[in-house]
């Protein structure tokens, strides 16, 4: 392990959000509020911080990032970028604590959306517009932007690639991973350009937009508004955020297929039909249930229900309803749907459906052996046979989630807080969902979990958005070992 490297390039990471504070800063200045100041001491801060790690740790030039090496900057990184980016809300006077700002800046990074805030909208629009362009980032990953501009420093990133893109086999769209990283980014900034456009068209103005826009395509859900979506009370604007939240939960190699001319790349892709197909299914389920229980037309339910099914199945997080008042069916499968997320390789959290996929498929071939026991039957995915190794890997990651999700919860319970509560905010945040059941409900924020369980949460949040392996592996002796 080259720590003298790793930290150089950590110092790259630290200094490149530096700048991104140039943002938020122009939004303060604009609007002449208090988070000018905030903003411009954490990025003072972290600008030195950065510069400061990639001059005590220069290097010569790297042709290779090890396995291992690769899984310990993104780690590393991602902690460290949410300890800087937490400066600008610790600094101002919303967070009293640092914890609090330091979860609220984790949150935003990994795109759950869960939020200490309990007056949105008497924060001031420098540090919303930093709350929301933290989530943008965080979406496609600091890490895939940072693999683009390293080959320039003499520094290969399919290492780094591998660790952080949200799929169990790495889709490499171009033959060199920088252009693959570029292309990636391509797609996102495009899509979401689009969405702020149609947003305007609804009556949005343009901050708002915006920063709804950065807040769905990373299926993040952080709002300007105490009330969420449901502030703007738009069919349209529903509408709108459904698409485009059902667009981030697609891979975004089929975003890409299809800009190439290949209009079908969604219908042929197994994933993106299981997908989209289970939505549908949960969406009629949810409507009928809460049609004459909660709302009195069909058209109102399945407006409300349809919204929620894919703000939670797409782990952004939104709310346009208090789906606590809804029947118990209805809490259950939207408590289903933070397990089950949406697509591998898109901005989406939870399992992934390619996952849930290969072990509905993997149990159907132990059932089909048990009646053939002497066949020898392959797991297919889109008729391709998946390699042992990567159904090795599905399982294993299902069970070391199942299990981090169950002993989070015991922990959190432990704390007095109720089994409802302990329950959805693990599996919300594990997930990167945003609210949850209980005390985190849609209606309420994580303001009032205990101390040592905001930690804990914390610590959730970065298993689930950096895929349970890459921070997990820290805790092995085998990978300190030479």
């Amino acid at each position: 392990m080259r720590w003298s490297f790793i930290l150089n390039i950590i110092g790259m990471l630290i200094l490149f959000l530096g700048i991104c504070m140039l943002f938020p800063l122009f939004f303060g200045l604009y609007y002449g509020d208090q988070s000018v100041l905030p903003l411009a001491q954490s990025m003072g801060i972290t600008l030195l911080s950065g510069a400061s790690l990639m001059v005590v740790f220069r290097r010569e030039k790297v042709e290779h990032i090890s396995h291992r090496e690769g899984m310990a900057i993104v780690a590393v990184g991602w902690t460290a970028i949410g300890f800087f980016g937490a400066f600008p809300f610790y600094l101002g006077p919303e967070f009293s604590t640092f914890v609090d700002a330091f979860f609220e800046s984790v949150s935003g990074f990994t795109t759950t959306g869960s939020s200490i805030l309990t007056n949105i909208e008497a924060v001031s629009k420098g540090l919303l517009f930093w709350r929301s362009f933290i989530q943008w980032l965080g979406g496609m990953g600091i890490i895939v932007l940072s693999v683009a501009i390293l080959p320039f420093l003499g520094v290969g990133g399919m290492q780094l690639y591998k660790a952080e893109v949200p799929t169990p086999v790495p889709d490499k769209l171009k033959p060199r991973i920088r252009d693959t990283a570029k292309t990636l980014w391509k797609v996102y900034a495009l899509i979401s350009l689009a969405q702020v456009l149609f947003l305007l068209l609804g009556g949005m103005d343009l901050y708002d937009a915006l920063c709804h826009a950065f807040t769905t395509m990373p299926t993040g859900g952080f709002s300007t508004k105490n009330a969420s979506m449901a502030y703007f009370d738009s069919v349209y604007l529903d509408t709108v955020v459904i698409v485009f939240m059902l667009l981030a939960g697609i891979n975004f190699s089929l975003h890409y297929q299809f800009l190439r001319g290949k209009p079908l790349a969604f219908w042929r892709d197994s994933e993106c039909r299981f997908f989209l197909g289970t939505v549908l299914l949960l969406i009629v389920i949810v409507t009928f249930n809460i049609y004459g229980t909660v709302y009195e037309t069909v058209g109102r339910a399945f407006r409300y229900g349809a919204f929620q099914v894919v703000s939670i199945v797409t782990t952004t997080g939104y709310a346009t309803a208090d789906y606590e008042q809804w029947p118990a069916m209805s809490q259950f499968i939207l408590l289903l749907c933070m397990f089950l997320g949406a697509s591998a390789g898109s901005t989406g959290g939870g399992m992934k459906c390619l996952r849930v996929m290969l072990y509905l498929k993997y149990c159907y071939k132990e059932l089909f052996s048990l009646v053939h026991p002497r066949a020898v039957k392959r797991i297919k995915i889109g008729g391709n046979a998946v390699p042992e190794d990567v159904v090795r890997s599905v399982l294993g990651f299902m069970g070391l989630y199942v299990g981090l999700f169950v002993f989070s919860t015991v922990l959190i319970a432990g704390m007095g807080v109720d089994l409802v509560t302990s329950i959805s905010s693990v599996a919300a945040t594990i997930g990167n969902i945003g609210p949850g059941l209980g005390m985190v409900g849609p209606a309420d924020n994580f303001a009032q979990i205990p101390y040592l369980g905001k930690w804990v949460l914390i610590w959730c949040m970065l298993l689930g958005r950096l895929e349970i392996y890459t921070v997990i592996i820290l805790l092995v002796p085998e990978f300190w070992r030479k």
